[in-house]
């Protein structure tokens, strides 16, 4: 990874030769951090380096920048790697590759194809569980849901790309009180019980009602026996949330989101006791009391705001419980690390769960919140449903837009900001759809490479022949598609150490404008063969990056357009 050689070429200088015997001042958090410049006249790479040295040294940063400069330039590998090094204030340094570097990281792309990228990460080949969408079985996946479906199962493309071994897990809340509440509020609306304001007041509720009539009419009120009346509400929530599950199963199965785990709260959480197992990991670490007749978990010991109801007076268990004895089964099975997914809503829930996280062993957790999203038509909020009168649910969307323009709008955009998702533009069949442009850049390069075999065949036959000619791309363009090629794998290494696949979207538009750019200012059919050999291999390494980033974020690339 290019990247990563220009911080040991900055470690060599910086460690053994500039500092010498003042390396003991260095803080030892120190890190060498090297960045991708925004602008060409920044040059390719920067480092602040000298900065962060000025700082522990007590030196100008200039002069130290300045030192840095020479002695890289007095190491020879160092200076055949790079064509320019500059300082800009106020103590910035600033690197250009040499054309050699580029077409050398260009022969490694179409050497190790759709392998090209695998970097190494920390925690490469342990196994961590993904935990995503998790919505109740209680009604249509909203939007929110979909939005956290497709991060969650492209961030888990993106930590199997890594080396991880990744575990999909969908956790079903199938037992509890909101099963309870679905039943009652079904009784509510077939007329057997009077409606209260806590009842699921979805139109998809009473349409299911209506449609299980035959099945809800022998649970008919008895108001006098409210034990009867618990059992009636259990069976019937439970009967609806089979066929809810059955329905988020087949939606999710259209969207191209994946699960290979899919967690009952009641037989593999309650059944098997985790709750229990969990409440007694609580009592051994003295951090349970009693107090107004509920057991509490002391979270505030863990940063959480207050402590948190592990037992209500009542003497039901809590979803804190059940999710702690989830995070136990999770533990059990043999991973350490879990991520989970969160719509927003749940911004109160990451202290507490995290603390539950920490007391039963789970060594590494970590809790994604994403924000809320508006639907934009014609320039206003669309709200209402025709399924459910309330809210546009994520079938809804899917079926109203492509399966690639929805993942791909709801990817561009970082899990932590709100969005405003535009109907009109994910409709539009143009260079003006952010997806459809990146479809037409990477089908426009298997269209050149299909056109320049039928115009030359024998001009893809001596692969030894075109790698060596790569040495003639020496144009800006041909640089700047380089450039662009071989910051891949330090891309797919920055979302996933930092779980976020909007890099990957948003690197996928910048490859497309770049290759666009080259297209249209560099001839390739028609070329000087030689020329044209090296401009296919260009194209060809275009094409694999573009094909490993479609397998990654989960889009289609069709043939033609």
């Amino acid at each position: 990874m290019i990247k990563t050689k220009i911080e040991n070429y900055l470690k060599k200088v910086i460690y053994k030769t500039l500092i010498g015997a003042d390396f003991k001042l260095i803080n030892t958090d120190f890190k060498i951090e090297v960045f991708t410049s925004e602008k060409d006249n920044f040059g390719h790479y920067s480092t602040n380096a000298a900065l962060k040295l000025a700082k522990e040294l007590k030196k100008n940063p200039m002069q130290i920048a300045d030192e840095i400069k020479i002695l890289l330039l007095s190491d020879r590998i160092a200076r055949d790697y790079f064509e320019k090094i500059e300082i800009a204030a106020p103590g910035f340094i600033n690197f250009w590759l040499t054309e050699k570097v580029l077409q050398d990281e260009l022969k490694e792309i179409l050497k190790q194809k759709n392998n090209y990228g695998q970097s190494k990460i920390k925690g490469q080949k342990s196994k961590v569980q993904i935990e995503y969408i998790s919505a109740n079985p209680t009604g249509p996946l909203t939007l929110a849901n979909g939005r956290g479906g497709f991060m969650g199962d492209v961030l888990s493309n993106i930590l199997e790309f890594c080396g991880y071994k990744v575990e999909r897990e969908y956790y079903v809340n199938d037992a509890g009180n909101q099963i309870l509440t679905l039943g009652k509020s079904i009784l509510a609306n077939a007329g057997f019980l009077a409606f209260e304001e806590k009842f699921y007041k979805g139109g998809y509720v009473k349409e299911w009602a209506i449609k299980n009539s035959l099945k809800v009419k022998k649970f008919k009120n008895n108001p006098m026996n409210p034990q009867l009346m618990y059992k009636w509400g259990m069976k019937v929530g439970k009967m609806a949330a089979a066929n809810f599950l059955k329905e988020i199963k087949s939606v999710v199965k259209k969207a191209g989101i994946n699960f290979n785990r899919w967690t009952s709260e009641e037989k593999d959480i309650y059944k098997k006791s985790f709750t229990s197992k969990a409440l007694n990991i609580f009592k051994k670490a003295k951090l349970i009391y009693e107090k107004d007749g509920a057991l509490w978990l002391k979270t505030t010991d863990f940063g959480d705001e207050k402590d948190r109801v592990l037992i209500t007076r009542d003497g039901f268990p809590t979803y804190f419980l059940a999710d702690s004895g989830h995070y136990l089964e999770t533990k059990k099975r043999g991973f350490n690390k879990k991520i989970i997914i969160l719509g927003p809503d749940h911004h109160g829930y990451i202290k507490r769960i995290q603390a539950a996280a920490k007391i039963i062993g789970l060594k590494d957790s970590d809790v994604i919140i994403t924000q809320a999203i508006r639907l934009i038509s014609k320039g206003k909020e669309v709200k209402m449903s025709k399924r459910s009168g309330e809210f546009v649910t994520f079938e809804e969307l899917i079926k109203e837009v492509s399966i690639d323009a929805a993942r791909f709008f709801f990817l561009m955009h970082s899990a932590d900001t709100h969005m405003d998702f535009d109907l009109d533009l994910a409709k539009e069949w143009s260079m003006k759809n952010p997806v459809y442009y990146v479809q037409y850049a990477a089908v426009r390069c298997g269209s050149i490479l299909r056109k320049s075999q039928i115009s030359n065949p024998k001009s893809q036959i001596n692969s030894k022949f075109k790698i060596q000619n790569l040495n003639l791309l020496d144009t800006l363009e041909d640089i700047n598609l380089m450039r662009m090629l071989a910051r891949f794998p330090e891309i797919i290494k920055e979302a996933g150490e930092k779980y976020n696949p909007q890099i990957l979207a948003r690197y996928s538009l910048e490859l497309a404008w770049q290759f666009n750019n080259f297209y249209e200012k560099e001839r390739v059919i028609g070329e000087e063969k030689n020329l044209a050999a090296a401009r296919l291999e260009l194209i060809k390494a275009t094409q694999i990056i573009f094909k490993i980033l479609f397998s990654v974020l989960g889009i289609s690339l069709p043939r033609r357009m």
